[in-house]
């Protein structure tokens, strides 16, 4: 649970909006989301022997070897992490899922084994069987094949539109959430906190706090720039520098 969450009352309006369907869930007690995380790792259990079933089938049947296996999601579930439940949310435990892929027998481009840290969305999936099969990607597919060198600087997201739309945007180690009711931002920093305990946007302080102004981020006015005057030349360097 994150300080940014415990209070209802000033969380984003579409945060406070979304009913969690139509269950209040944010207050159960302890041993109520413990059972339902049991229950969520159940039905992980339960894929797990699912896929080793059809791994199987593919080894007795002679296919396996000539088999590309992707394993993905459409998404993941916030399991009472800053009170929220289910998922359509930018954070992590709902917006971050699996992508594991078995290349074909022989096919060496995707090395058993590999992990591969770039930013990765669900549309890199079909260029990338494409490629792995072979065929040609067409021009007007937007993601990249995972065969490739290709890596993004940022990924961008949104859900929803009106009064619930939600974006994102993220680099490898910063996030920005943006709710546009109410104007909320909230920046996290991955690396130092994965779970997204911390809101950055909201740890102003001192001088800085003059950027902010009826709960909005002002900044200062612009200004013209006016060339610096040094009287002791002091962009030059002395015999010590040599």
């Amino acid at each position: 649970m994150g300080e940014w969450a415990r209070d209802t009352a000033a969380l984003p309006y579409a945060l406070r909006a979304y009913s969690d369907g139509g269950l209040s869930l944010r207050d159960a007690p302890a041993h109520e989301v413990e059972l339902a995380r049991r229950a969520f790792y159940a039905t992980l259990t339960h894929i797990d022997h699912q896929l080793r079933v059809v791994i199987g089938c593919l080894r007795e049947e002679g296919l396996l070897d000539n088999t590309i296996i992707a394993f993905t999601s459409d998404h993941g579930d916030m399991l009472g992490d800053h009170g929220r439940w289910a998922k359509t949310l930018m954070y992590e435990m709902s917006a971050e899922i699996p992508l594991i892929i078995v290349p074909a027998e022989g096919d060496g481009r995707l090395e058993v084994g590999t992990v591969d840290d770039r930013l990765t969305t669900l549309y890199d999936l079909m260029p990338t069987l494409l490629d792995m099969a072979g065929i040609s990607i067409p021009a007007s597919v937007e993601g990249h094949s995972l065969l490739s060198r290709e890596r993004r600087e940022i990924l961008y997201g949104e859900h929803w539109e009106g009064d619930h739309a939600t974006r994102m945007v993220r680099d490898h180690r910063h996030k920005l959430i943006y709710y546009p009711v109410g104007n909320n931002l909230q920046l996290f920093d991955l690396d130092n906190a994965r779970r997204e305990e911390r809101d950055l946007a909201s740890c102003l302080y001192g001088d800085d706090l003059a950027w902010v102004s009826d709960g909005k981020l002002v900044g200062e006015p612009d200004r013209d720039s006016v060339p610096p005057r040094h009287r002791d030349l002091s962009g030059q360097c002395g015999i010590r520098f040599v």
